[in-house]
């Protein structure tokens, strides 16, 4: 398979220059890092793809027997690392792609300079003294919402995954990014993404880490950051002085600041 026809692959930025590589989360594509790529590609070798069934993907590759679990997704990271041969990256996970660079580096650590972890969220669901957000009966709504309308659910949740009610404009564009995706695909994926538990995971990473949380998120509360950075040893924990749990479009200067200063170190 090609793989850079079937995750849409686009290598741009400085020739030599440290690897970037950036990963969309659910509901999003490329698209979403325009804002930031234009600073990081003054300093960096820029990286950027779709996920499968996402964005300009190939479709065609996509099955719910390599999709319906995040191993699917962290074999394609592996897969593009090898195929572009272009040594150890900074891979930059946004929301669930925090969580599928967790696996790919744990996988084959040797691919990675770093992580850099863009509003993690390792769970969810609230289970005892960890507090992800949300409760097995909110995440069951949210799910059942999603399967019986999915664009009527898009547009309700887009405003509240975005924030910055005083910028209607970037729910807008997360609706419509939501809505460009197909129901089917979308509904595997959301279960994907807010079911999947992988706590355990986190102390087994191994590579220099930046966990950058937003400062005010309703998907992924300031409390999972914390717990995401004292799980990875030797981790790094940044707060951007965002609202929203996409701070790569309501905060794009911090958020270009926060993933040059790790990537070129002190």
């Amino acid at each position: 398979m090609d793989v850079r026809k079937r995750n849409r692959i686009s290598v741009t930025g400085r020739e030599g220059g440290p690897v970037v590589m950036l990963a969309h989360g659910f509901g999003c594509d490329q698209n979403l890092w325009r804002l930031v790529r234009p600073e990081l590609e003054k300093h960096f070798r820029v990286v950027l793809f779709d996920h499968v069934g996402a964005g300009r993907s190939d479709a065609s590759a996509w099955s719910p027997e390599r999709y319906s679990t995040l191993d699917g997704y962290t074999q394609d990271v592996i897969e593009i690392c090898h195929e572009l041969g272009l040594g150890p990256v900074t891979f930059v996970g946004h929301s669930v792609s925090a969580m599928i660079g967790v696996l790919a580096a744990v996988r084959e650590p040797q691919l990675f300079d770093g992580l850099i972890l863009l509003t993690p969220s390792p769970s969810y669901i609230d289970d005892g003294d960890y507090k992800g957000g949300f409760s097995e009966q909110d995440i069951d709504e949210l799910l059942e919402s999603l399967d019986s309308n999915y664009l009527g659910w898009s547009a309700a949740m887009a405003p509240v995954i975005m924030g910055n009610p005083d910028r209607p404009e970037l729910a807008e564009e997360l609706t419509n990014s939501f809505c460009r995706t197909d129901p089917e695909i979308a509904r595997v994926f959301a279960r994907v993404t807010f079911l999947s538990d992988n706590r355990a995971d986190l102390a087994e990473v191994s590579v220099p880490t930046l966990v950058a949380e937003s400062a005010r998120d309703t998907l992924a509360p300031r409390g999972v950051g914390a717990f995401v950075h004292a799980q990875i040893p030797g981790s790094q924990l940044v707060t951007l002085d965002s609202t929203g749990h996409c701070p790569q479009l309501s905060a794009p200067e911090q958020t270009a600041e926060a993933i040059a200063a790790f990537v070129q170190g002190p």
